[in-house]
């Protein structure tokens, strides 16, 4: 149970409330970690169809991955990372269909009604899309 562990990103402060809880999971049930960051930005949103070259935010948040990936490589976990860009529902989705990933873990804001209408829920459509059970990590205050 729990061999790989979708693990979703966002390059912000609130990864480090979800990766303590990662990482002992993954030590005590030697999981594989994919670690996701979803760049959305315009650049990363057209890429493909515009060939475009990466922006600063896909360098960053690509460091960002292997600077993580690094660190938890350190502990003697099997880690790797994946730069999607888009959508961060769908990307987080469609990862976690095509490597077989039995568990998703992401962080939670606790955001409510208004906040969700504006700034969105990441959460809420990937929990109403998957069938894969769902670590949820409230982020800490900062």
């Amino acid at each position: 149970m729990y061999q790989k562990i979708l693990v979703a990103l966002e390059n912000s402060s609130a990864d480090a409330s979800l990766l303590p809880h990662i990482t002992q999971l993954a030590m005590l049930l030697g999981s594989h970690l994919l670690l996701v960051h979803v760049a959305d930005g315009w650049v990363a949103r057209h890429y493909d169809e515009l060939q475009l070259i990466e922006s600063d935010e896909m360098i960053a948040d690509r460091q960002y991955l292997e600077k993580t990936a690094v660190l938890l490589r350190s502990k003697g976990l099997k880690v790797d990372t994946h730069l999607a860009l888009g959508n961060p529902p769908q990307e987080i989705l469609k990862m976690a269909e095509q490597t077989n990933c039995d568990l998703i873990a992401m962080t939670s804001h606790g955001h409510r009604f208004f906040a969700d209408l504006v700034l969105g829920s990441t959460i809420e459509e990937v929990r109403h899309k998957t069938t894969t059970p769902l670590l949820i990590v409230k982020a800490a205050e900062v």
